[in-house]
């Protein structure tokens, strides 16, 4: 049997707003923007010529989905970017707006700095030590 995850759930306060983010900022490939029934979208993006899972930006549709914007997680750490050049990304990220939280740290995995969404969703940017 194979198994493999290939969508995880974001909910955003606004389609636009997050697709915007997550393309223009972060570099994602918008995968599909499709109008559904009720006035939803099916908006998925995913990191550009990655294999592995996509996000699935769904605006929030009541106050207790609302109510779960950016704390998806408890406030931990909930999204891992894999790069192949860490100082690469970090510049261009920055360079677009990314808010880093911290200062780049070599650990003994590799190299990493935390940022946060608009949402406050926090995010690893992380190249693996060789």
């Amino acid at each position: 049997m194979s198994q493999s995850l290939f969508v995880v759930t974001l909910v955003v306060d606004d389609y636009d707003r997050a697709k915007a983010f997550y393309c223009d900022c972060l570099g994602f490939e918008c995968l599909a923007d499709e109008v559904q029934p009720e006035g939803k979208r099916w908006v998925m993006v995913k990191p550009k010529g990655a294999e592995g899972a996509a996000l699935l930006l769904a605006q929030a549709a009541d106050n207790e989905q609302r109510a779960a914007i950016g704390n998806q997680t408890g406030g931990r750490v909930g999204f891992f970017l894999k790069t192949d050049d860490f100082a690469r990304d970090h510049a261009a990220m920055t360079a677009r707006g990314v808010q880093f939280r911290e200062e780049p740290r070599h650990e003994v995995y590799g190299t990493v700095a935390v940022f946060t969404d608009p949402y406050g969703n926090t995010w690893d940017l992380i190249q693996h030590s060789a």
